[in-house]
C-alpha cells in the first residue's frame, strides 16, 4: 500500500496546521538537503513546450530515496478558469524501486516555492530588512508573504499588479493577518524603500518588470517568475550590478534571468554559500540576486516533509497502486485469477 495525500488531504492537513508554520517548519528540510547537495542526482528537469505552456518532469535521489514531481506551467489557464500551476509528485525506495509516498502538489509546490525563497533570504538579504516590494499578486504571493514574515519577520509588504483584481484577492486574504500593505501605483512605486524585491509574474515573454533604474544598492532580488526560455522579469542589467545566486546552474542558464547573459556569466550556487563553502552578503551596499527556477531537490524535500508531518495522521490515505501477486513472476495469474480456463 501507498500513502496518497489529495487535495481534501493536504487542505485540511495546511488549514488545521497553519500555513505560516508550515512554511518555517519546511525550511528545515530544505536547507537541510541544501547542505548536503552532493550527494543528490542532479539534472535539468525534463520540459515539453508548447505554444500555450510546458510540461515538465523534476526527478532526483540521493541514493535511498528516489523522487519525481509532474508538473505543468500555463499562464493562460487562468482565463479560463484553470490553474496556472498544477503538480502531484512521488517518493519511491530507491532499494525496490516500490513507490512509497504520493502526493498533490499543487499546493506543496507554492508552499515549497515560498519557503525557499525565505531560506535564501534569510542568508543574502540584509540583516536588518523591513519592506519587501512584491511585483506580481497572484497565486504565489500569499505564500511568499507569509514565508517571509516567518522566516524574517517581514511584516510591511508594498504591491504592484497589473490586475487590479489580483491585487484585490491579496489584500483580501493577507490584510487580516497583520501584514501593513501598501497598494502602489506601479512597479516603480511599489520597490521604492524596499529592502527585498519579489518578481513572481506569470507571462511566458522575455518581459522586463524589473528595471535597472528601480534597483537601489543593498536591495536583495528575489526573482521567482522565470522558469523556461524566454521568460524573463529582471532587466539584464540589474544581473551586471549584483551577485547572483542559483539552485542548478545548468538548468538556470536554459530557464532563469540568466539566460541573457553569456554562458560563462559567473554564478553562485546557493547550496555553497548555506554549506558554507561560498560568501554570500559581503556589506551593506551589495545588491544580491536569487535567480530562482525551483529545482527537483526542493520538491524532494517537501515531499519527505509532508510524509512526516502526516505520519499517525488523518491527512492520508491507503492506496493499492502496486501489483502484488503471491508469485512475483506470475503476474498474468494474477489479472485471470477467477477467469473460466483459456480454450
Amino acid at each position: 500500500m501507498v500513502r496518497f495525500v489529495d487535495v481534501g488531504n493536504i487542505n485540511r492537513w495546511a488549514t488545521e496546521t497553519g500555513v505560516e508554520r508550515i512554511l518555517t517548519d519546511m525550511v528545515e528540510y530544505i536547507e537541510r538537503d541544501f547542505r548536503r547537495w552532493p550527494s543528490f542526482d542532479k539534472a535539468p528537469r525534463v520540459a515539453s513546450h508548447s505554444p500555450l505552456g510546458v510540461i515538465e518532469l523534476m526527478p532526483t535521489s540521493d541514493g535511498e530515496t528516489y523522487g519525481f514531481k509532474y508538473v505543468n506551467g500555463h499562464p493562460s489557464n487562468p482565463s479560463r478558469g484553470l490553474q496556472t500551476v498544477t503538480a502531484f509528485g512521488v517518493l519511491a525506495d530507491v532499494q525496490s524501486g516500490y513507490p512509497t509516498f504520493w502526493s498533490e502538489m499543487t499546493v506543496l509546490t507554492a508552499l515549497r516555492t515560498a519557503a525557499t525563497s525565505a531560506m535564501v533570504a534569510r542568508a543574502l538579504a540584509r540583516p536588518a530588512s523591513h519592506t519587501m516590494a512584491m511585483l506580481g499578486t497572484g497565486t504565489q504571493s500569499e505564500f511568499q508573504a507569509l514565508a517571509f514574515r516567518g522566516l524574517l519577520g517581514i511584516e510591511r509588504l508594498r504591491v504592484w499588479d497589473t490586475d487590479p483584481a489580483a491585487m484585490d484577492k491579496f489584500l483580501r486574504n493577507l490584510a487580516p493577518l497583520g501584514f501593513e500593505i501598501v497598494v502602489a501605483t506601479s512597479a516603480a512605486d511599489a520597490v521604492a524603500g524596499a529592502d527585498i524585491i519579489t518578481t513572481c509574474t506569470a507571462d511566458k515573454a522575455n518581459a522586463t518588470v524589473l528595471t535597472d533604474e528601480m534597483v537601489q544598492p543593498g536591495v536583495h532580488i528575489n526573482a521567482i517568475g522565470g522558469d523556461c526560455p524566454g521568460k524573463t522579469e529582471l532587466a539584464a542589467a540589474i544581473l551586471l550590478r549584483g551577485d547572483v545566486f542559483v539552485e542548478f546552474t545548468p538548468q538556470t542558464r536554459i530557464e532563469g534571468e540568466i539566460q541573457q547573459m553569456d554562458p560563462d556569466f559567473p554564478v553562485t550556487e546557493i547550496w555553497q554559500v548555506l554549506a558554507g563553502q561560498a560568501v554570500g552578503r559581503q556589506d551593506e551596499r551589495q545588491i544580491t540576486i536569487f535567480d530562482s527556477v525551483g529545482f527537483a531537490i526542493e520538491d524532494f524535500s517537501a515531499l519527505r516533509f509532508l510524509q512526516d508531518a502526516v505520519d499517525r495522521t488523518s491527512f492520508y490515505t491507503d492506496i493499492d497502486l502496486v501489483a502484488d501477486p503471491d508469485d512475483p513472476k506470475d503476474l498474468f495469474g494474477l489479472v485471470t485469477a477467477g477467469s473460466p480456463a483459456l480454450v
